[in-house]
């Protein structure tokens, strides 16, 4: 699959331009005529990877946060509500920004507008900081003559982004911390506290029980070889990573992840949020349906999913409709298909997946609340464990000390 980028016309015969994916030429003319446009150029696009990125791109990479992003489009929708034309309105904004790169992106962006280029052809030279949802979303909006209402929907998906990643920092920060000061103690015991215990039981050259001969190997093997465990933990991360940005480790990692016990469940209810809030966006945007869905293919997080949103949009492309592909693939709780099958039914499938998106954000807002209550029982077992085996691998020998001493 590649992108292109085509020119055609509606049955009105207005100018259309865009991006789409595409097998070859021949695919995205024949994806074209079926949503009632006329082609009349279709270029394989450049990848984000060939393109130069501007003057800005060297040797250290720099980044936009989000909150960033965010701001930008919500300041350009203000601006542009207020009636400044878009290139006063950059400007405006380029003077306010702390980030000095994003800053300095602006001001190309700026450049670019300046020189008659359109809007989103000068953030499409920046897909590392506008991707493709937020070009063609604003490609669609200067076509459509709406640009402040994108703006306005992008500014919404951006905001719900943001408060989404920080509710899963929220859920996580809890078990993280907590299982590294697991890993902390025991490690301390066992570098410290059980050697010194092994010197005092050596003494009266009793056998020492199970517990405490595998805490003293685990103590041997850390305190001789530790530099070895520091290498074999480097390169089982370095060898993980390597493996998730393969297309294979990727999609099973993934799979893995929707799969887990307490995430699973809220992943899938972050993942079901994105997929129906940014397809409904876009449909409301007034872009055709597969392109919207080879949009959203890139744009959710989680190779599972897109793959069968792709599987869909192949469905699509042949005819049929949205819900049957959907309940097909098994990827997708009843709930959605229900209120796909009935916005198809009424013509109103963006107003039914925004409230299929607001009820998934209520419940995984309920879900991180309660969070740690559903995760303690988890660690209450593991650090219980650990606690009886280091418990049982002291007090055992002492035990075995006193009776000796009585004899």
């Amino acid at each position: 699959m590649s992108n292109f980028q085509y020119k055609a016309r509606d049955r009105s015969g207005k100018l259309i331009k865009g991006t789409i994916v595409g097998v070859s030429r021949t695919d995205v003319a024949r994806t074209l005529e079926g949503t009632g446009y006329i082609p009349i150029s279709i270029e394989e696009a450049e990848r984000p990877s060939e393109r130069g990125g501007g003057p800005l791109s060297g040797i250290f990479k720099q980044s936009v946060k989000l909150v960033d992003l965010n701001m930008f489009t919500r300041q350009f929708l203000t601006l542009q509500r207020a009636g400044l034309p878009i290139l006063m309105s950059l400007n405006t904004i380029e003077k306010q920004l702390k980030n000095p790169y994003f800053k300095d992106i602006v001001k190309e962006v700026s450049s670019t507008v300046e020189k008659g280029s359109p809007l989103s052809s000068a953030l499409e030279k920046y897909p590392a900081i506008f991707n493709e949802l937020y070009v063609n979303m604003v490609r669609a909006g200067e076509a459509s003559g709406l640009l402040d209402d994108i703006l306005d929907r992008l500014a919404i998906l951006g905001e719900k982004e943001l408060e989404n990643k920080n509710r899963v920092k929220a859920a996580t920060r809890y078990p993280l911390i907590a299982t590294i000061a697991m890993c902390l103690a025991f490690v301390i015991v066992v570098t410290f506290v059980i050697p010194k215990f092994a010197g005092i039981f050596a003494q009266f050259k009793a056998d020492l029980p199970l517990p405490t001969r595998i805490m003293l190997g685990i103590s041997t093997t850390i305190r001789t070889y530790w530099y070895l465990f520091l290498l074999a933990i480097g390169g089982i991360v370095f060898g993980f990573k390597k493996w998730v940005r393969t297309k294979g480790g990727r999609f099973i990692w993934d799979g893995i992840k929707l799969r887990m016990p307490v995430f699973g469940p809220l992943l899938v209810m972050l993942a079901m949020s994105r997929f129906t809030r940014i397809t409904a966006i876009l449909i409301k945007s007034g872009l055709p349906i597969l392109q919207v869905l080879d949009m959203v293919t890139r744009t959710v997080d989680n190779a599972v999913l897109s793959k069968a949103i792709d599987n869909i949009a192949n469905s699509v492309r042949e005819g049929k409709g949205l819900t049957e592909p959907i309940r097909l693939s098994g990827m997708f709780p009843p709930m959605v298909i229900q209120m796909v099958a009935i916005g198809e039914e009424t013509g109103k499938i963006d107003e039914l997946l925004l409230k299929v998106a607001e009820y998934y954000d209520e419940q995984a807002d309920y879900m991180i609340r309660n969070m740690s209550t559903l995760i303690e029982p988890i660690f209450i077992v593991a650090l219980g464990g650990m606690i009886l085996l280091m418990a049982l691998a002291i007090f055992l020998p002492m035990w075995n000390m006193i009776s000796l001493l009585k004899q």
